[in-house]
């Protein structure tokens, strides 16, 4: 794809591009903002490098795209004075680290989240990266007939499985259910939609089928032909879609620290 105002480097052929010649420190002229919407249509997920961004600055993009989605079972990680901006951190004081199982961000939610902007001020000296997949790709790889099976499925996400252990007691989380195919609503192509880090289970087949078809799904998923992986440095961005993209974020730095923020986006409910 040919842009005029932007660069983008594809990063696989199957996702990611590295865009550069824009600056998200101030607004972005309105047609620098179609070619980035141009952009992540075609490669789900786009990076950015030098970009040292502030709260203000990481709202302000996510706003070209759609309103900001806030999440309640986020509140203990939000910013004082702007809980659209949510804390990612980890150190030498860390236990556990959320998203290391391959997810896509917020699937519990009724309506999950378009997509997430994390940007990251401080890295380790090696490490830490992030391993995004393809799910257009993960669906056409299927044989005709396991699409045919899923077709008209649906699969419960609730967010006990990804949050139970760390959020205070007594604080309600979210569970709903979706197809386990998703339609994306700007491009019209089918993917896969289910997950490691909320999916329980298929809904409407028995308890075994349902482990042994989500298990499948999962492994076939992380398949390396379907993805990218990004070696962050401080002051990098990764903007993702996540209705089409799945994402794996690596704990491989303890006990160094791995800091930053991540806004997210307006989304809807998954047809």
């Amino acid at each position: 794809m040919a842009y005029e105002t932007i660069t983008v480097r594809n990063v696989t052929p199957a996702i990611g591009g590295e865009v550069s010649g824009l600056d998200l420190t101030r607004p972005l002229p309105d047609a620098q903002v179609a070619e980035l919407k141009a952009a992540m249509a075609d490669r789900l997920v786009l990076f950015f490098r030098d970009q040292p961004i502030a709260h203000e600055d990481h709202i302000r993009l996510a706003n070209y795209f759609g309103g900001v989605h806030i999440a309640p079972s986020t509140a203990p990680w939000q910013v004082p004075g702007h809980p659209e901006v949510t804390i990612i951190h980890a150190d030498e004081n860390s236990t556990f680290v959320a998203g290391e199982d391959w997810h896509s961000d917020m699937s519990c939610d009724e309506a999950p989240p378009m997509g997430s902007i994390l940007y990251l001020h401080t890295m380790p000296p090696v490490g830490g990266d992030t391993v995004f997949s393809n799910m257009y790709a993960a669906y056409d790889a299927l044989s005709d007939r396991m699409k045919a099976y899923l077709s008209g499925l649906t699969a419960v996400h609730d967010a006990v499985v990804g949050f139970g252990g760390i959020t205070p007691e007594g604080m309600k989380l979210p569970r709903h259910s979706h197809p386990v195919i998703r339609t994306h609503p700007v491009t019209g192509k089918k993917c896969i939609y289910v997950n490691r880090g909320f999916t329980t289970h298929i809904e409407g087949v028995p308890a075994i089928e349902s482990r042994a078809i989500l298990t499948y799904l999962y492994e076939h998923v992380q398949h390396p032909m379907f993805q990218c992986r990004f070696r962050w440095q401080p002051h990098s961005i990764a903007f993702w879609d996540n209705r089409c993209a799945q994402h794996s974020a690596i704990w491989d730095y303890f006990p160094q620290v791995r800091s930053g923020y991540r806004v997210q986006i307006l989304g809807e409910k998954p047809e």
